[in-house]
Formats: structure tokens, C-alpha cells, sequence
């Protein structure tokens, strides 16, 4: 049937020249380390804790657990294999696997069958590598634990679509109704319902007599089947069935499973569709289309853009949290009223807000204070990441994302977890994490990387190649082709595009130039220099001048540098933003630089030091305006006090009708008494036109700055990993070495003593004990022991014995590969190996 198998069976070493194995524990004894890595590796809760023996392995391979991850993590093709596998004969040779994959044809059908026989050897050895599959060619055994997932079955329908056997349908069945259906069918009555059963299946699998059964079917009845043929199986029918469902009854073409529900037999079914297990075959994977291509230029310059976009609208929710952000909930997280302000405050939308400050958060930038009131605040590593140059603090960001398990993109969705009490997921708050987010972020980007350069990709033809290679991982199975838009993995997929084109790790949908350099060598220090020496030259360089402008407006053409930044926006409210900022002055906000200690005369040089024109008249004008007024009143704490030199000024505010809130009072000609305190007060002279100042219990005038809040070093959260980590390659050495040795001591033969169980530790007095050892020092010989460690666990061990003194016997351990020295009263007996023949 294929030309494939015999040079298969000589690189596997599973071919039918050698001793077929019996158990999967054998065919796991007959590879090599470099194979048993391989399985480690690709399963590597296999390693937690080390198995101490090849069958201790095989066992744990077969887990119910354990084999639903690994079939998780099989691609669709190599998935429907295992399922073609679980629904053909135990054991199935290779040509009965091709020809469920490929149908009866077999290779005369065309194109599709030999991409299928091209693609099949590798999905069976994808299978057995991960120990999902074992056995020669001529007898190949899927996992029992496997077979069981994907076999059919009547509470899980299988996704071939195909219903039990005969044999399991007909299992209840009394053995007069057997026979009456072989009669129906045209067969000779047998004496048991066995053979019965065997000769129905017989027909069912004999292609030219099935075909002549149901040339003699009625016309209603061959519709029927076609309705069931592809799945799922299963139908209702009455008690009084129609004629035509009365013909396939008794016949066996269905056959009952309760009352009032009948079945297609699987091998009446494959008939039906040619001999094939699946409906639609994916031996490929489809290929992810390009949507459009940019020239490279223009995805770099466009990916640097927002690069410089995202570092700016970090700084600017960590400057609007500076003084100390908003409270963290009970349960943990923001509230909606504070998200809502924080997107307020940056000028954009609630969910993308929420990405910016899970992204804040993952790179150690902002945590919660642990205050008895606590509140988040930005972190003492955000005034280092503000020191490094631009490109620097972007790498840092896009480091922190790439392996993030939070997923900012469920906030104000519900969990399975916690839907039940009627939460709502929150940013920064628990129940965020999904461990799926690193693997399938890193996959995106490695589809858009394998794009030709400057093209971005189709977002549906990506969703498309993302549910072939892991068709289980969905939140939701993958049964619509068109894509479950709450699959979860989907889900993620299309906010990673988003994402990466907010952080310019993409330009214009395509990958640029500094986001492919973190992508090829990992989140390495050599990437992250590479990424920030790309970088680097397409940001733009930091502005020392802004424009003035004659409607009190200062336009700044470009990013400023930091202190020049700082400086303005104490000295003016930031009307616009975008390629250019702009600036508005107003008298608050000139009040606001006085208050911060600055004089009239410092404003102005400050404006002609950093202006590329002339201060428009209007903006000098204010300045010494506001100045003038700027410290006339004194406000100061009695419960609250007012001082001025000018008693008609006073006497003017007593008479304002809107200074009743303040409830004031004349102590005397300079002296207004509050029943406020000064910051009420304050602002409520402010309120009313005036430009009072705060003072001192001295009487000097308060300067006011603001004072960064700091929450005590926090590191940068954890990702939540997505099972066990995957082992390097000194723990696969160590633990593959450590399975050979523990084997090698359940295996060796040994002698065993009259009466003594098969695989029972060995029993022998403590003198019997110490003369074997003795005698296997002076012959050099290795023996078998029973051992008992200081925690009470049993072990078996092959030794050969160096030196007994003291109590002790010092030996070199197969098992461990080393030396040791094992106390004699641990021992529980001793047995001589048995002689190689």
C-alpha cells in the first residue's frame, strides 16, 4: 500500500525484522537516549518527579492527564491520524491507516491521497515520538488510554463521525435477533452469535456484496444512510418504523442502541463514504496569505512611530499616578470609575488603557503600595527605566510582554472561576492570567515573521493556520471551520496583532526590522541590543524649543527633552497632542508655576531661553498680571486664616456673596478667620477671581510640588507557566540516564530464592547478607539489593561492591551511575545476579 514503510521501520527500528514488542514499556526499552530525550522533552510532565524505571514511565505516559496534553499539542493532521487509529481494528497495520486516511483507493485516488501518504509517515512519527503510538507497522497500537478519548462513543461522539462497531452495537442484542438479521441479510444462519456477528461484519467489509446489498435497497431507505454517513450516527425511529427503515433494521444497516434510537454500524459507514475516517482531510497546513505589502522603509519608520507613541503614553499614565494612583479593590485590581478616569486621562479607550497598564505592571513599572490604604503608585525601577535612552526603555517593555501570561484583553469579561459570584474580570486584579498567552503570542509573531519582508497577513488565513496546528487548545472544540469567535485562542491571536502594532513591534500589520531581531534569538541581552540598535537611529531625536504663539499657545513640533517637558507642563495645560503638542497658557496655570516657587522674571526667561520666537506680547502680559496678584492674600491655618495689607480688599471679599460657604469673620483691619480649612479655602478664593498664596506658620509664602509617591522595590510579576517548564538538556541527560539505570536494576535477571514472589524486594538474614557482599568484593561481581532510605522508601538497586567495614558496604551504584555508601542495616537482602547465557 506504500512505499513509505520499509525505510520507516529501519529509522525507527520498529519494523518487523526485530522482536515486535509486547507493551509500550518495551518499545520505550528498545530506543535510544537520544529518542527517550525526545519524549522527555516533548512531554515534559513525564519528569516530575524522574521515573524510576522504564515501566514507571510507560505507566505515567498513559495517564489519563498526561496523554490529554500531549493530544492538545498534536496538529490536526497527526490528531486525525490518532483518531483514524482509535477508530480501525487493534492492532491496525499502516496500509489500514492509509486507507482510512486516504480511502479505498489508496493511491490511484489522486492528488489528495499521495499528499496523504506524503504526509502520514511523518504524523505516525510524530505519534510514537510522544509515545501516543508504539508497535511495528504490521501492528500498530494507539495508547489505551487514547484510544478511549477519541474512540466513538455514545456520550462523546467521535470527530470522525462514525458509530460503534457491529460487534458493540449488537452487544445486547438477544441471540435470536442476531440471527434474524444475518438472515435478512442474505447470510447462512450460524449456531452462535458470535460467528453471527463475524459473518454481518464480514458482508459490511466485502465491498462487491455490500455494494449488492444496497443496490436492493429502497430508494427512502439509501437516503437515510446518506443522512447518517458522515455523522453523527445516531437517529430516532418509532415504534412502528416506516417500510424503508424496517428494510435497514433488518439487516442490520442500523441497529438499535435504546429505545426509540438506532445507529449506523461503523463498517456499514465506511463503505458508505469509500473507506475514509474523516469527512475533510488537512494533511497541510494552510498557508497564511498576505494581506498587503509596504515597503520595509515604511514598516520600520511606521513601527518606530508607534515604538515612540507607546513609551510616551506610558510615561503619561505613570506621571498621571505619580503623586499616588487609585485604590486598589478589596478583591484586588481597579475599579471601573478609575479605568474609566485613567482612559479619560490618556485620551483613549477603556481597553486599550487596560493594556497599557498591565503592560506597565508586567515590566515592574507600577504595584500596589501595601499601605493600610493601599493604592497603586509607580515603582522606584520607572525613575531608572525614565534614565535609559528611548530604544532602551522600549526593548524593556516589549521583553516584559512577549512572555506575559496576564491577558488585558479579558477586563470586563467574566470568568468560568469566578462568574459564579458575579465578578467582573478587572486590570491588575486576579484571574487574568492565561497561561496560553505566551505560546500563542510567540507563534503569531513567528507566522508573521516567516511572511515575505514588509507583508502583513490575512488576519482570518493566520486564525486559520493557528486552529490546524492545535485544534484542542481552543476554549471551545474546533467543530466550525469558520472559526468560534469565543475560542479563546483565537481571541488571543487577534489581540497580539493589536497589541504588537500599539508597541511598533509591527508597522502597518508587517513585522519590523527591531521587532524580528527579538524574535529570532529569543528575549535574549544580544536580541535586546540588536532590537534597540535598530531602533535607535528611526526614533526621533528630543527637542530643546517649542513656537509661542500670540493666542497664549506654545506648539511643540516634535518630542521635548524631559525637563523641558516637565517644565511646560507646570507652566501650561497640554491642549492637543499628536505629531505636534500644543500647549494652552492660562492663569491657573501660570498661578500653578508661581506656586511651585518660580517668579515672573524666571517665567520669562525661561519662555525666551526655549522659544525659536519672540513672546508674543499677550503671554508677557499674563505673566505679570497674574504675578501681580500672585501672594496679595496670605492664607493660613488658625482653623484657617486670611492677611492682607489692603483692608479694603478684605472688605470686598466679605461682601462677595459667594464667600458666605467660607463662613469668614474680621479679627481684624489686615485679618479675615475662616471656619474652612486653608486648602477649602484656598481654592474657594480662587474660585472667586482672587489669586491668594499659601504661607508658612513663618510667613513666608508655601511653595507647593508635587511630591512622587513610591511604592517600597517590587519585582515584575511572574508569568503562570502552562504546565511543567520544558527540561534543558543537562536535566534530559541526567533524568534519561537515571531511567536507564533505575530499568536496568528491575530488569537484570537475578537468582531468586525458594518461595519468593516475582519483582518483591529481596529477603536474607543480616549474616547472609554480609557474607554475599563479602564474597561479591573479592569476586568483583555486582549484585541486587533491596534498600530502605532514612524516609522509609523501598528501592532496588545493582551494585558492585568496593569495600565492606563498619557497617557499611561502599559500591559503585548501576542505578545511580556513581559511587556510594549504603548503611548494612538498610538492606533488606541481597541476591546474586544471574549468569549471561
Amino acid at each position: 500500500m506504500s512505499t513509505h514503510e520499509p525505510d520507516r521501520a529501519a529509522e525507527d527500528g520498529s519494523g518487523t525484522g526485530s522482536t515486535a514488542p509486547r507493551s509500550l514499556a518495551e518499545a520505550l526499552r528498545a530506543r535510544d537516549d537520544a529518542s527517550l530525550g525526545a519524549l522527555l522533552r516533548a512531554r515534559p510532565d513525564l519528569l516530575n518527579p524522574v521515573p524510576g524505571d522504564l515501566t514507571q514511565l510507560a505507566t505515567r505516559a498513559g495517564t489519563r492527564a498526561s496523554v490529554i496534553r500531549a493530544l492538545e499539542h498534536l496538529d490536526r493532521f497527526t490528531l486525525q491520524t490518532a483518531e483514524a487509529l482509535a477508530v480501525a481494528p487493534e492492532p491496525a497495520t499502516y496500509g489500514t491507516l492509509l486507507a482510512l486516511l486516504a480511502g479505498d483507493e489508496g493511491d490511484d485516488a489522486g492528488a489528495e491521497a499521495r499528499t496523504v501518504s506524503a504526509a502520514l509517515p511523518h504524523a505516525v512519527a510524530a505519534l510514537r515520538e510522544q509515545a501516543l503510538l508504539w508497535g511495528p507497522d504490521d501492528r500498530l497500537r494507539l495508547v489505551r488510554t487514547a484510544r478511549e478519548l477519541l474512540a466513538p462513543a455514545p456520550q462523546r461522539p467521535s470527530p470522525t463521525g462514525l458509530g460503534p462497531t457491529v460487534a458493540e452495537a449488537t452487544a445486547g442484542m438477544s441471540p435470536g435477533r442476531v440471527q434474524e438479521i444475518v438472515t435478512a441479510a442474505g447470510l447462512a444462519s450460524t449456531h452462535d452469535p458470535v460467528s453471527a456477528v463475524a459473518s454481518l461484519t464480514a458482508l459490511f467489509t466485502d465491498r462487491p456484496r455490500m455494494s449488492a446489498l444496497l443496490d436492493e435497497a429502497p430508494a427512502d431507505a439509501v437516503e437515510v444512510l446518506s443522512r447518517l454517513v458522515w455523522g453523527p450516527p445516531y437517529g430516532q425511529v418509532t415504534a412502528e418504523p416506516a417500510a424503508h427503515l424496517r428494510w435497514l433494521l433488518d439487516r442490520g444497516l442500523l441497529l438499535p442502541t435504546a429505545p426509540g434510537t438506532v445507529v449506523l454500524p461503523r463498517e456499514a459507514a465506511l463503505h458508505l463514504r469509500g473507506g475514509r475516517a474523516h469527512r475533510a482531510l488537512e494533511p497541510v497546513p494552510p498557508a497564511v496569505e498576505p494581506a498587503a505589502t509596504h515597503r520595509p522603509t515604511v514598516v520600520n519608520a511606521t513601527g518606530a512611530g508607534q515604538a515612540y507613541t507607546a513609551l510616551a503614553t506610558v510615561e503619561e499614565l505613570l506621571k498621571d499616578w505619580d503623586e499616588g494612583g487609585p485604590a486598589v479593590l478589596r478583591a484586588g485590581g481597579l475599579s471601573v470609575r478609575d479605568l474609566k478616569r485613567t482612559a479619560a486621562a490618556l485620551d483613549t479607550t477603556e481597553p486599550l488603557a487596560a493594556f497599557w497598564v498591565e503592560l506597565a505592571y508586567a515590566a515592574g513599572l507600577i504595584a500596589s503600595d501595601g499601605e493600610a490604604d493601599e493604592q497603586y503608585a509607580a515603582t522606584p525601577a520607572y525613575d531608572n527605566w525614565l534614565e535609559q535612552p528611548a530604544a532602551e526603555r522600549w526593548a524593556r517593555l516589549v521583553a516584559a510582554w512577549l512572555p506575559a501570561t496576564r491577558t488585558p484583553g479579558l477586563v470586563a469579561g467574566r470568568d468560568g472561576g469566578v462568574a459564579a459570584a458575579g465578578r467582573t474580570l478587572s486590570v491588575l486584579g486576579p484571574h487574568l492570567d492565561r497561561s496560553a498567552a505566551p505560546e500563542v503570542r510567540r507563534r503569531v509573531l513567528a507566522l508573521l515573521s516567516e511572511l515575505p519582508e514588509g507583508a502583513s497577513p490575512a488576519p482570518e488565513t493566520l486564525l486559520a493556520r493557528l486552529r490546524w496546528e492545535r485544534p484542542l487548545r481552543g476554549a471551545a472544540a474546533s467543530s466550525d471551520e469558520a472559526g468560534d469567535p469565543d475560542d479563546l485562542r483565537a481571541r488571543i491571536a487577534r489581540w497580539t496583532l493589536t497589541e504588537a502594532e500599539l508597541l511598533g513591534f509591527t508597522g502597518r500589520g508587517a513585522l519590523s526590522e527591531h521587532g524580528r531581531a527579538l524574535l529570532e534569538d529569543g528575549v535574549t541581552t544580544d536580541a535586546e541590543a540588536a532590537a534597540v540598535a535598530l531602533l535607535a537611529p528611526l526614533l526621533p531625536e528630543p527637542l530643546d524649543h517649542v513656537l509661542l504663539q500670540a493666542d497664549l499657545t506654545a506648539v511643540a513640533p516634535g518630542p521635548l527633552e524631559r525637563p523641558l517637558a516637565e517644565a511646560l507642563s507646570v507652566l501650561a495645560d497640554v491642549e492637543s497632542k499628536g505629531g505636534a503638542t500644543v500647549y494652552r497658557f492660562t492663569p491657573g496655570s501660570v498661578r500653578r508655576a508661581l506656586d511651585s516657587g518660580r517668579t515672573a522674571s524666571d517665567l520669562h526667561d525661561f519662555l525666551n531661553t526655549h522659544s525659536r520666537t519672540p513672546v508674543p506680547q499677550p503671554l508677557a502680559y499674563l505673566i505679570d498680571d497674574v504675578a501681580r496678584k500672585h501672594g496679595h492674600l496670605r492664607i493660613g491655618a488658625a482653623s484657617a486664616y486670611v492677611r492682607c495689607d489692603d483692608d479694603v480688599l478684605l472688605g470686598e471679599i466679605l461682601a462677595d456673596k459667594r464667600s458666605a460657604a467660607l463662613r469668614l469673620r474680621r479679627l481684624a483691619p489686615t485679618v479675615l478667620a475662616a471656619q474652612a480649612d486653608p486648602a477649602a479655602l484656598l481654592e474657594g478664593l480662587r474660585q472667586m477671581g482672587f489669586a491668594p498664596a499659601a504661607e508658612t506658620p513663618e510667613g513666608d509664602v508655601l511653595i507647593t510640588r508635587a511630591h512622587a509617591h513610591r511604592t517600597p522595590p517590587r519585582s515584575a510579576p511572574e508569568p503562570v507557566p502552562e504546565g511543567p517548564p520544558v527540561p534543558d538538556g543537562t536535566l534530559l541527560t541526567a533524568a534519561v540516564r537515571a531511567i536507564r539505570a533505575g530499568d536496568l536494576a528491575s530488569t537484570t535477571p537475578r537468582k531468586h530464592a525458594p518461595g519468593e514472589q516475582s519483582g518483591a524486594l529481596p529477603r536474607t538474614s543480616a549474616a547472609d547478607t554480609l557474607a554475599t557482599m563479602q564474597a561479591a568484593v573479592l569476586t568483583g561481581e555486582a549484585v541486587w539489593i533491596g534498600y530502605v532510605n532514612a524516609e522509609g522508601s523501598a528501592s532496588q538497586r545493582v551494585i558492585a561492591p568496593i569495600r565492606v567495614e563498619g557497617g557499611f558496604v561502599t559500591a559503585y551504584d548501576h542505578t545511580a551511575d556513581e559511587v556510594r555508601t549504603y548503611p548494612l542495616h538498610r538492606v533488606t537482602g541481597v541476591a546474586e545476579l544471574e549468569a549471561e547465557a
